[in-house]
């Protein structure tokens, strides 16, 4: 009987949750995890999971738009969710940057 609890993968101590695969137990664990230098959690993507780092984030970002990946950990999701969006937000086109400020272009209500 299925009663929603993560159970043991066959052979491994590791619970897996419905709706998501090892692999994605495994990022999601991976993603719980600190890094002090973005080259180590770099070669520790290639080392753990055998992708580049480009494509590891690939599957991340579909992974945090799933409904068991959120199930699963709402609160390393919701996070996760929050820090791309600020991402994203920051990258805008409608940001002013740095060599706008610098060359001494000001928005209109400052001028």
């Amino acid at each position: 009987m299925d009663d929603g609890e993560p159970t043991a993968v066959a052979g491994t101590s590791e619970p897996t949750v419905p709706g998501l695969s090892e692999r994605d137990t495994r990022v999601l664990r991976f993603e719980q995890r600190t890094w002090r230098y973005p080259a180590a959690k770099d070669e520790a993507i290639r080392a753990e999971f055998g992708l580049s780092p480009a494509r590891y984030y690939q599957l991340l970002n579909v992974l945090i738009e799933s409904p068991a990946a959120l199930a699963a950990e709402p609160m390393l999701v919701g996070r996760l969710s929050r820090l791309r969006a600020a991402r994203r937000q920051g990258w805008s086109p409608a940001t002013p940057t740095a060599s706008a400020s610098a060359s001494g272009s000001q928005p209109a209500d400052r001028a």
